[in-house]
Formats: C-alpha cells, sequence, structure tokens
C-alpha cells in the first residue's frame, strides 16, 4: 500500500488539532521528508523512526518515503509526532495491515521503544471532544491517559509492541485509575503537604484565622502587611488546606495544565486533587507568571496556581511588570499569549495571595523594635504594589504582633480552629453559595459580575445604606463596593442565612484602607 495516514494531535494551549499522518511511497530515490510546517525537533523525526523501525526488525522500504502532516497551516511541535509517523509509514509499507481508527502519542528512541512525552493528558481529551475512540500511548503516560473517560487506551513500551497490537487486533483495557495523594505540587512536597499544615500552628490571630476562612469559602483575594515574624508566610501556606477538593472537572483541567508545562515533570503522574499552591521568588519575571518561551508557549505560573492559590510573598520586592501582568488574570480568570506559533489561552482562576512588610526595614508596625525608615521611605516602598491592582483584593489585613499572653491563652482554649473542621464548614458555605450562584452562571462567590450581585442584592438596599454613604464620599470606588458585596455574600454563606447589615460592615472591615501608607 504505498499511500497510508495515521493520526496525531498537535496543542496550543490546552486546545488540541487533529492532525493526519500521510506517508507515501514512491520509487523515487531513496530519502525520507517530512512536510506540513513541521518545528526542528520534528523534522528530526526522520532519523528517529528510520532508526527505530530498522530496529525493531520492521524495516522500511529503501526508497522515497513522503510524509504530509495536514493541515499543514497549522504548526507542529515536538517529538510526541514520532509514532503517529512511523505506523503511517509501515501501513504505507505493508508491514500493517490493521486500518483501526486509533490517535497515536509518542516519541520514538532509536532502539524502537515508545517513550513518554508531556502534554498527554490534553491531547487524549481532545481525541474524545474529536470522536475518537481509541489512543495509543506510551506505557509511562498510560496512568495519565487513563484519566479520561469515554476512550480506549493502549500503552506500548516499544515500536514492535504497538504493531504487533494492530496486527493482532487487540486492544489494552483501560484500567480505572483512582485519584491519587501523592503527587508533587508547586513546591516540590507531595499534595497532603497542603493539609498537613493546620491553622491550628496559628496562635493568638483569631481575626487572621477568620479572614483566612472567608477567604477560603469564597475565592477571595487578600493582602497581608504586618512585620517579620507575625505569621504571614504560615498563614499563607495554611490556606490551601482549607480549601476542598477538587471536583473531577477542575481535577482535569488543573492536571492538563501540569501536564504540558515544561517546568513539571508529570511523566505518568495521575489526577491533581488538592489545589495547587505556587510561591514564586520575588525574582520572577513577567513571562514567568503568565507564560511563554518560544514555539509554542507553555503556562506560567497564574496557570499552575489554577484553582489553587498563588502566593507572592514579600510582594513589593517583584518587579513591577511581574505584578501587573497579574492584573488581566485576576479579571478574566485567563490569560492569552500570543506568538508567532498561534495563540494559546490558559485557564488562570487562582486566590491571589499577597505578603509584604510595612516598610523597607519592616518595623513601622511593630511594638518591639523601632522603625528606621523616613515617612517617605515607607509610603515609596509600599507604592509598589499599585492602586489598580491593590483594588482588586477583597481582604487587606494588618496583622500585628502578639505577645505570650495571647499565646497562652489561645493554647488552653479548647475550641480552637483547626482546619479539618473549618474545611468542612467551608465545604458547606461553598455548596450553600453555588446553589444560589449557579442560577447566574459563576459558581464562587469572588467570581460574580456586577449584573448577578445587582439581582441578588435587589430586594436588600436597606443593607447597603453604609456602602452608599461610603461610595457618594469617596471612600469606595465602584470596584471596591461590588467586592465588599461579594465578601458579605460568603460571610452569610459561612453562617448559614441571608446577608445581613452585619455581613457587609464586615466586609468593609476586611476590605480596609486604600491606603497602605497611612497609619
Amino acid at each position: 500500500m504505498p499511500l497510508a495516514k495515521s493520526y496525531a494531535i498537535s496543542l496550543i494551549g490546552l486546545n488540541g488539532s487533529l492532525v493526519e499522518v500521510e506517508a507515501d511511497i514512491s520509487s523515487n530515490l531513496p530519502g525520507f521528508v517530512i512536510v506540513g510546517l513541521p518545528d526542528a525537533s520534528l523534522s528530526e523525526a526522520t532519523a528517529r523512526v528510520r532508526a527505530a523501525t530498522v530496529n525493531s526488525s520492521l524495516p522500511l522500504p529503501n526508497r522515497k518515503l513522503t510524509v504530509n502532516l495536514s493541515p499543514a497551516a497549522i504548526p507542529k511541535f515536538g517529538s510526541s509526532f514520532d509514532l503517529a509517523i512511523a505506523i503511517a509509514a509501515l501501513r504505507a509499507a505493508g508491514t500493517i495491515k490493521n486500518q483501526e481508527r486509533f490517535l497515536y502519542v509518542g516519541e520514538l528512541g532509536l532502539d524502537g521503544s515508545v517513550r513518554p512525552v508531556r502534554g498527554v493528558l490534553p491531547s487524549v481529551l481532545s481525541a474524545t471532544h474529536l470522536g475518537f475512540e481509541k489512543v495509543m500511548v506510551p506505557q509511562a503516560n498510560f496512568a495519565e491517559a487513563s484519566l479520561v473517560g469515554d476512550i480506549e487506551v493502549v500503552g506500548v513500551d516499544s515500536l514492535s509492541e504497538a504493531v504487533a497490537r494492530l496486527a493482532a487486533g487487540s486492544s489494552q483495557r483501560r484500567i480505572q485509575v483512582q485519584p491519587s495523594h501523592t503527587l508533587t505540587d508547586s513546591a516540590g512536597e507531595s499534595q497532603e503537604s497542603s493539609l498537613a499544615k493546620d491553622v491550628a500552628d496559628i496562635y493568638g490571630q483569631p481575626f487572621a484565622i477568620e479572614a483566612l476562612k472567608i477567604a477560603a469559602a469564597g475565592g477571595h483575594h487578600m493582602l497581608m502587611i504586618g512585620s517579620p515574624g507575625v505569621g504571614k508566610t504560615m498563614m499563607a501556606e495554611r490556606l490551601p488546606g482549607l480549601l476542598p477538593d477538587l471536583a473531577i472537572e477542575c481535577a482535569l483541567e488543573t492536571t492538563a495544565l501540569h501536564s504540558i508545562s515544561a517546568s513539571r515533570n508529570r511523566i505518568g503522574s495521575q489526577l491533581v486533587v488538592r489545589p495547587p499552591f505556587e510561591a514564586p521568588h520575588h525574582s520572577a519575571s513577567s513571562a514567568a507568571m503568565i507564560g511563554g518561551g518560544k514555539g509554542v508557549p507553555t503556562p506560567g505560573l497564574v496557570s499552575l496556581a489554577h484553582n489553587g492559590v498563588l502566593f507572592l510573598d514579600e510582594a513589593p520586592e517583584f518587579q513591577l511588570p511581574a505584578l501587573e501582568s497579574l492584573r488581566q488574570a485576576i479579571e478574566s480568570g485567563e490569560v492569552t499569549i500570543a506568538r508567532s506559533a498561534g495563540i494559546a489561552r490558559f485557564p488562570a482562576r487562582f486566590q491571589l495571595v499577597l505578603a509584604a512588610n510595612p516598610c523597607p526595614c519592616g518595623f513601622a508596625m511593630s511594638k518591639k523594635a523601632s522603625c528606621r525608615c523616613t515617612p517617605m521611605a515607607r509610603q515609596r516602598y509600599l507604592t509598589r504594589l499599585s492602586g489598580p491592582l491593590l483594588d482588586r483584593i477583597d481582604i487587606r489585613l494588618r496583622i500585628t504582633e502578639v505577645n505570650s499572653a495571647q499565646v497562652e491563652l489561645d493554647r488552653k482554649n479548647p475550641n480552637r480552629a483547626d482546619s479539618a473542621r473549618l474545611r468542612a464548614q467551608i465545604a458547606r458555605a461553598r455548596e450553600a453559595g453555588a446553589a444560589r450562584n449557579r442560577i447566574f452562571g459563576f459558581e464562587l462567590n469572588a467570581q460574580a459580575p456586577t449584573s448577578a450581585l445587582r439581582a441578588i442584592y435587589a430586594d436588600k438596599v436597606a443593607l447597603t445604606a453604609t456602602l452608599d454613604r461610603a461610595l457618594r464620599a469617596g471612600q469606595i470606588n465602584l470596584r471596591g463596593y461590588d467586592r465588599c458585596l461579594r465578601v458579605a455574600l460568603t460571610i452569610a454563606d459561612l453562617a448559614g442565612r441571608e446577608v445581613e447589615a452585619s455581613d457587609i460592615a464586615q466586609a468593609m472591615i476586611l476590605r480596609g484602607e486604600d491606603q497602605l501608607g497611612a497609619a
């Protein structure tokens, strides 16, 4: 059969496009050429496929082999096309008679082994959307590919095994992979570590714990300002432990993002079931935050933190472009990266948590040490966090130092909160909020559009009198007005009742001052 085909996927972002791999063997001078807009690594597949077939005792004819990747207008990148190219070539040579409609993903070694690649999960998800019923992947990627239902997954270790399976007309039964709690998160620790860090470790800060609970229940962004050692980082690290496990759709989306990331070793991993936690160093660039890179864009930290928490410790020390690049993601819940290869869109709906000292020396709020900074230096330091960015933060706290008496009193309190108890309360509040919010097309209170807020508060005009006065007096703008309404909804959901005036008053207190440098 001089002409044959197989199928592969070209990924740009999380979106996959179907690629028909056509192989033609002609009587011209021997050669092997790939056309259809391949990149350099894909063009090198000619050497890999030729050597892999020879070393698998499946040599190709010593004739002209032309492989076309159609449609030619779609850029193709990487080595994941190797297996599809080899299958199409062997079909054209007559070695493989089986014409089953598989989607093939995998890189070939020179010895004929089928090696794992990144992006298997989004590739298989795209295959299901394109109507494929069978997919063949490297055995090392089998567990990851099996996370997708409604498709038969065949895992192979070598090209000869792939040919044997096709020749026999049999397939490997897809096993059901249970969600695992032993995956690695962004900090290099297991996902169980987010549950191990308990808010019970925080002493003498009941107001801060309450704010963490509200932030977790509603998905609200948060800023903490305080002197060094008051526990800002400790509190932020315990926020993921308050969040419920991810729903299956969110878990698949988050796992897919980690699967295509060049900075994550997710070969053969299973489902990410705990909200991710990303805590970059303050030297991180805007490209590291948003994503990018040469060729096909890869997701940045805001996308790797999707459905989880992005924590910026010492936030004023971050580069201004990196901080400002967060604004679009906060508002839209996704980032768009345009490159010559195409436009990639990555989801980026995360909780932003910022921590900052009140001044360069850090002791402007301290009762135990004197601040050495001038008033101008303090103001200049905090203005590194721009007004437009701070305006998008729902909860802005000043964390003060606690004394030994407060710690001892809290330690003896038999009713101290712990993460497990708060997580159950937060899950109930989220369920209550979602039941109301789904009518308007959103889940978390922090995601509420202005039109939905107006509808929810339509019969509660009297409750917003305090907010209305603050708006008329110029103490708050319209964005801050709406954010207070969102936080008030979360407070009411935690209490298991309708919104009251006290909820709005508490939301205004949590919102805090716009002028961070104010005493």
